[in-house]
């Protein structure tokens, strides 16, 4: 029987810096900016959403880390040089089963609320699995234009109006949107699945004639469409495409975007994955590949990292979304930074199609080059956003590496881990860049989220590192996000942020969603063969 799959890794440190490389005249042009009181929707040729309100600031794997250097000085001049090229957050944008603005989805992390219910999308009564992250209510009012929102796939939805809310997190308002060199401006969001509902539903089509397929059905079932149609409301001619490399694909897509930056290619990119993989097809895949939870009676209960009675992980579906832009550029329009990019790795298993290697060797070595690069050490590393997917073996084998990486600092007493998927379930392709996300707000706010349904932890795992059942006041020095995906061949990345003098703020309150409240059905399809295809699990 195969092992479980190996996935692709992904490993940036974030720092948090807010506000800090602003002067008072900086703030001040900052403030005028945001309470322009234009809306981004206002900007991309569609209305901004009534009442809508400004928010507060595979395995294919990647891991993430937060730096704090509140020693390390602004630079006041511009770099020349591309090493010394420096990339700041800006902006965050999130469509999640937790809710669609980043406050809100870290607020309900902390408190320990799960996103995990029954699926209402189409009929699933048949499947072993009914249960997954799915976005009950979602609207694109004043982010698509309705008549393109008719046509496109989800995960293309999902990835506009997450990148769009980005944009507006980082105060990026229409005069200095026409400010903008737009051949300086990209925009990198991958999928790991792209478009499958299109594709799918061309396939149903294609059984009556070619005369009644979608002739959008190729273009939006393309991963790097997405992205395409984005930089094409927005006018942005700069570097524009997609990477796919399964569930470390919003790493992936980070780390690239942040190396056009540092490499004197962009000033300013939009970045992170989406995807939207609950439909029959999708779900029948991985069912297929004995993969998924089947705690259906339990819903809530069934995304379990870590705990011996996992069995299996749960299906999600949405977008994050990071803005990152060069230091002097984000200085210069008086942004908001919220971290700082410091650098990151590729490397691979060489080992196994699926199958991790025993001893970490590609999740180490990934994570080494990621600190070497970066400059920062291991035992700055105080907190690590596991990727943890709540698979037999994914979960203990990650744990493993990261034994074998940080056990011997001296500093590891301090280290605290956790895992998002226990409430949001697994985003797939936008793992990495919710993760992203939780990692920034982590270092924001000084509160790590919890850990839930971690009852009974497997014995090889150092419950004494892991975050309790509830939110923890926590000083953030450096965080680690990891994220693996299986394809053919294993990729490693890692991507290292730091920041200069952070400002720490209290959690913000959970606020009230403005989205409406339609659902968003999607047609049932024909059901697969009831016949289950005896397949050794890759995961």
């Amino acid at each position: 029987m195969a092992a479980p799959v190996a996935p692709p890794l992904c490993t940036w440190l974030v720092a948090a810096c807010l506000s800090a490389a602003c002067g008072v005249g900086e703030k001040e042009k900052q403030r005028r900016h945001r309470g322009a009181g234009v809306g981004v929707g206002g900007l991309f040729g569609s209305r901004h959403r009534p009442g809508s309100r400004r928010r507060g600031g595979a395995r294919s794997g990647m891991s993430m880390a937060v730096a704090l250097h509140p020693e390390r000085g602004v630079v006041e001049t511009k770099k020349t040089d591309v090493k010394q090229r420096r990339v700041v957050v800006t902006g965050m944008g999130v469509v999640t089963p937790l809710g669609h603005d980043p406050d809100e989805f870290y607020n309900n992390l902390l408190q320990g609320i799960s996103g995990i219910s029954e699926i209402e999308a189409f009929d699933c009564s048949s499947y072993p699995t009914r249960i997954a992250g799915e976005i009950k209510s979602f609207s694109t009012d004043g982010w698509v234009a309705p008549k393109l929102a008719k046509r496109m796939d989800k995960f293309m939805l999902y990835l506009i109006t997450a990148g769009k809310k980005a944009l507006e997190n980082a105060g990026i308002t229409e005069e200095i949107m026409n400010e903008l060199e737009k051949s300086r401006c990209g925009v990198l969001i991958g999928s790991a699945m792209g478009g499958m509902k299109v594709f799918s539903d061309a396939i149903e089509a294609l059984r009556v004639s070619y005369k009644k397929m979608n002739p959008f059905c190729v273009p939006f079932a393309t991963t790097n469409m997405g992205s395409a149609i984005l930089a094409m409301d927005l006018g942005w001619m700069g570097p524009n495409y997609s990477i796919s490399t399964a569930c470390a694909t919003s790493n992936f897509c980070i780390l690239n975007a942040a190396n056009h930056i540092r490499k004197g290619e962009a000033d300013l990119m939009v970045c992170g994955g989406s995807d939207a993989p609950i439909i029959p097809i999708g779900l029948g895949g991985f069912v297929a590949c004995r993969a998924l939870s089947q705690r259906n009676s339990d819903p809530t209960k069934a995304s379990r990292p870590w705990d011996v009675d996992r069995d299996g992980f749960v299906m999600g579906e949405g977008s994050g979304v990071l803005v990152l832009e060069e230091l002097e550029h984000a200085k210069q329009r008086g942004a908001e930074i919220y971290a700082e990019f410091l650098g990151g790795s590729f490397t691979c298993d060489a080992y196994h199609m699926t199958e991790p290697h025993p001893e970490g060797r590609g999740v180490i070595l990934c994570i080494e080059n990621a600190l070497a690069d970066s400059g920062v050490k291991k035992e700055d590393i105080n907190y690590i956003n596991a990727h943890a997917t709540s698979t037999q073996m994914g979960d203990l084998k990650e744990f493993e590496a990261l034994t074998r990486c940080f056990g011997q600092n001296p500093q590891a007493i301090f280290l605290r881990v956790n895992s998002t998927k226990s409430m949001t379930g697994h985003l797939l392709g936008a793992a990495g860049g919710i993760e992203a996300v939780a990692a920034i707000q982590a270092i924001r706010t000084g509160w790590v989220h919890p850990n839930i349904n971690l009852d009974n932890p497997e014995k090889n795992v150092d419950v004494s590192l892991l975050v309790g059942p509830q939110k923890e006041k926590f000083d953030v020095k450096v965080a680690l996000s990891n994220s693996f995906g299986f394809v053919s061949k294993i990729k490693k990345l890692v991507r290292v942020v730091e920041a200069p003098p952070p400002i720490k703020f209290p959690p913000a309150p959970v606020q009230e969603a403005v989205d409406d409240d339609r659902d968003i059905s999607v047609a049932d399809a024909e059901k697969p063969d009831a016949d289950e295809i005896e397949a050794p699990s890759p995961f």
